[in-house]
């Protein structure tokens, strides 16, 4: 006789699991977000950083004097991958109306009597205008001068010790006695889109997530259908869980192998992180529906938040650099601990132990947000389940 009264709540709790399912996939802009977003953004997104890094950046170079050091620098700088010289101009002027203009993002301006300091062992300088409304651009026109000026300067200083007396393996240890080295961890292109798409990724995991099953309970709100015991809220929340889970996994083991991101350093932990994120998501967005209770007013809600929760989550903006007390508050967002997470188990490798604090913030908010859905969902309007 125990077998059946065993078995008849089993029999319900499935049954509540898979008509939250059909109710997922019977609502197409539901079905749209939590399917169809995470598919979408994972081509889309990542195709606006598919160069990675900005290359042939047009430039111009003020030569007030034209000689042989002059042209040695234009070819240099000519021959950088970071850089385009398009105008060689001896007006500055002219150089300054071209970047307002757009035409180029920068150009360097080459003193009067270069050559002559250079040969009296004098110190010149070399003044670089660069774009500063595009960050990435103006760092590859700084850089790319540096690097390309740079080169002609150690030949110069290489020429000078052999003029006086040393030979060419001397001039070079002598020149840099201490030779460096340089080794990119984690982002050996130093590509923008292994940066960002790796964060942002997680954000997108949550908003499309969260705007889906936060309008479908909004609608079962507006509906009076939201009613339900916890036992059915609980097989409802675990059927939310299910695109979410499918969605991390189709990230974390495709989407970042296809676009060649660092991605897989500690397969174990990030499959402990997107257990624990998407019912950290999950609990709030049930919450967010519940609390609403209209479906537009989710959407207009969610799509306010993006933005705001991008800067706050700390891989565009500096967290050190926020008020104190938005430092505190951004953490109430599961995709800020979730980005911390991920960027030290997926990306870095880091043993799980180094993402303890992120993934018990996850804990927290599940737990909380879980809690908070089974008594506010039994305590709604009683009626049929949806």
């Amino acid at each position: 006789m125990a077998r059946p009264a065993d078995a008849a709540p089993r029999q319900g709790f499935i049954a509540h699991w898979l008509a939250a399912l059909r109710a997922m996939f019977r609502d197409h802009g539901v079905l749209l977000l939590v399917v169809g977003g995470p598919l979408f953004y994972s081509f889309f997104y990542p195709w606006f950083y598919s160069a990675q890094v900005v290359q042939r950046v047009p430039v111009a170079i003020v030569v007030p004097e034209a000689d042989g050091l002059t042209r040695q620098l234009l070819r240099y700088a000519d021959a950088s991958a970071q850089l385009a010289v398009n105008l060689v101009t001896a007006d500055a002027q002219q150089a300054r109306q071209a970047l307002l203009r757009g035409d180029i993002y920068g150009y360097a301006e080459l003193p009067r009597g270069l050559k002559r300091s250079v040969l009296r062992r004098e110190p010149a300088h070399v003044t670089v205008y660069a774009h500063g409304s595009y960050p990435l651009v103006s760092k590859q026109v700084q850089q790319g001068f540096a690097q390309s000026f740079g080169t002609v300067a150690a030949g110069v200083q290489l020429k000078r010790l052999q003029a006086g007396g040393q030979s060419a393996p001397q001039a070079a240890a002598s020149r840099a006695p201490l030779q460096l080295h340089s080794v990119a961890l984690f982002n050996p292109t130093g590509g923008y889109g292994s940066f960002v798409v790796a964060a942002v990724a997680l954000l997108i995991l949550q908003q499309t997530l969260l705007m889906g099953i936060a309008m479908l309970v909004a609608t079962w709100r507006e509906q009076q259908r939201a009613a339900a015991s916890p036992g059915a809220w609980l097989a409802r929340l675990l059927a939310f869980c299910l695109p979410g889970w499918l969605a991390g996994l189709y990230y974390f083991g495709w989407m970042f192998v296809w676009h060649d991101y660092p991605s897989g350093g500690n397969p174990l932990g990030a499959l402990a992180l997107l257990g624990l994120f998407v019912p950290a998501v999950v609990g709030c967005a049930a919450l967010l529906g519940l609390w609403v209770a209209e479906r537009e007013r989710v959407l207009y809600l969610a799509l306010f938040t993006s933005l705001p929760l991008a800067f706050l989550a700390g891989f565009t903006w500096p967290a050190e650099a926020l008020p104190p007390w938005l430092e505190w508050l951004r953490w109430a967002s599961p995709s800020t601990a979730a980005i911390q997470a991920s960027l030290r188990l997926n990306q870095l490798g880091a043993p799980l132990a180094a993402a303890l604090g992120p993934l018990a913030v996850l804990a927290a908010i599940a737990l909380l947000g879980w809690l908070g859905t089974l008594l506010a969902g039994s305590r709604q309007r009683p009626s049929a389940p949806p």
